[in-house]
């Protein structure tokens, strides 16, 4: 089995990353919250401003998982990642979405950067900001919009 230690930084990191959205896929809340620190800071795209800590961000998690009945999509796009040392950040794009009431997944975009610290040999989240373009003449965000 290859470990982070095995990787360069920039693919341990990607590794974190994929797994981490693997578990998204999943909707194994648990397997999600285990990529963050305890003191994550997360502006989440719904439902409010900010999240600080882990368990107010696991709270928002099984709230997500709860608004999805059925799979599940959450792909990592056009990932650009930076290390130095033990700190990374990566910036990209995330198509996110679920199935509808036909039971065909739905997905928008939204944009993503996520911060990094390597604890004890291992890349863990500290933070995370999603969002999405919005239109401010009607305030509404722009979901649809592709790369």
């Amino acid at each position: 089995m290859t470990t982070s230690a095995d990787l360069s930084p920039e693919t341990a990191v990607l590794d974190c990353l994929e797994r981490w959205a693997a578990a998204v896929r999943a909707k194994d809340v648990e397997a999600i919250v285990a990529h963050y620190t305890p003191d994550i800071v997360a502006f989440d795209a719904i439902l409010q401003l900010q999240f600080k800590g882990l368990e107010a961000y696991r709270r928002h998690w099984d709230a997500c998982m709860a608004l999805c009945a059925g799979p599940m999509a959450f792909q990592i796009h056009e990932e650009v990642i930076h290390v130095d040392g033990n700190v990374a950040f990566c910036h990209g794009l995330i198509e996110c979405g679920g199935a509808n009431e036909r039971g065909e997944i739905d997905t928008g975009w939204l944009r993503a950067t996520i911060g990094l610290r390597r604890i004890e040999g291992e890349w863990r989240i500290v933070h995370e900001h999603h969002s999405a373009p919005f239109d401010m003449t009607s305030r509404q965000a722009l979901l649809d919009l592709t790369p």
